[in-house]
């Protein structure tokens, strides 16, 4: 398999294989109803440029029926931190396997498969190998990627970008169309006093990717750190996320996905919506819910009550998101 992320318009290129504080045992109230975690990800369909997303966990989810033309599906997984192993999570190559089993599961295979970042805990060789090896197990042959804070800390991502980013970018951005829809990955992992952060470079490249581009383009935009001010005090947000966000409130349809906060959360404004998606690693607490951001426990024998099943539809290009959510916890 190819490990260079798509740089391409051309829908029929090839595929492409492109410290937190620890918070144990703290009080679960609040959570559970925002997040799932081990072994989540999102199924996002799309037809005729509306998209929805399914989260799906520990049963096989079916696939969204395909309509005609151009309608596809692509999963969403985040935030495996292949090394990591404390009390949160032990077996992180485990889960991140049971979220690779679930979307094979599926009845039918999405295009491709797109990772928000922090593939690894410490960028090491070992752990990208892993990571890769796991993925690479899928049936689904075409991946993009987009570089987490976790991922190029050590060596400024030199390693990632060697494994998964080469013909990106500058640091690891890029932009690749399937099926009418702009797809634009974005490395914001580069952290200033927390925040993320996209710079000048990357700011005047992503203006120019789509300035060509008609109003009428969907667009999805993925990257690690959330674009909008989820919760600053922990630094999830994007200093100069603003900037970006402003070279698309002319498209009537952008759908903006993140990692980092493992944990779902949702926005709709205006034209835009966002998503952050939940991690295969462990989960973290609900923005100031506790002192701090960081691994959270999950106690033993709780896991089902915390994945669940999310589903999120557009109503027309320009309408907002509808969410349910829903435990795959047996009752009665």
């Amino acid at each position: 398999m190819d490990d260079t992320p798509s740089t391409a318009r051309d829908p029929q290129d090839g595929p492409s294989d492109s410290p937190a504080a620890h918070n144990d045992g703290i009080d679960r109230r609040n959570f559970l109803g925002c997040m799932a975690w081990a072994g989540t990800g999102l199924l996002w369909t799309f037809a005729g440029g509306v998209p929805t997303s399914k989260l799906f966990a520990a049963s096989p989810a079916p696939t969204p029926a395909h309509g005609a033309g151009s309608s596809f599906s692509f999963v969403q997984i985040s935030d495996s931190h292949i090394g990591f192993n404390k009390a949160a999570n032990q077996d992180v190559a485990g889960t991140l396997k049971l979220a690779i089993d679930k979307i094979d599961a599926l009845r039918a295979a999405p295009d491709f498969m797109l990772h928000t970042g922090d593939i690894t805990q410490s960028a090491k060789a070992s752990e990208f190998d892993t990571a890769q090896q796991i993925i690479r197990g899928s049936r689904i042959q075409q991946v993009h990627y987009v570089p987490g804070e976790h991922d190029t800390a050590t060596d400024d991502g030199a390693l990632y970008r060697e494994r998964f980013g080469k013909g990106t970018v500058g640091s690891g951005w890029y932009s690749f169309d399937h099926k009418g829809v702009h797809f634009i990955g974005l490395n914001n992992s580069v952290q200033v006093d927390a925040m993320g952060g996209l710079g000048a470079d990357q700011l005047a490249w992503m203006k120019k990717d789509v300035a060509g581009l008609s109003s009428s383009t969907p667009i999805v935009v993925f990257a690690h750190i959330p674009l909008w001010m989820v919760y600053p005090d922990w630094g999830w947000g994007t200093r100069d996320g603003a900037e970006a966000l402003s070279y698309l409130r002319r498209f009537g349809s952008v759908t903006v996905l993140n990692g980092h906060i493992h944990q779902i959360v949702q926005k709709v404004e205006g034209n835009l919506s966002f998503h952050t998606a939940a991690s295969t690693a462990f989960p973290q607490p609900a923005p100031g819910k506790a002192p701090s951001a960081g691994p959270m426990v999950v106690p033993a024998g709780q896991l089902k009550s915390v994945l669940g099943i999310t589903e999120a539809h557009y109503i027309g290009r320009r309408g907002p998101l509808a969410v349910v959510d829903s435990s795959l916890e047996q009752k009665g």
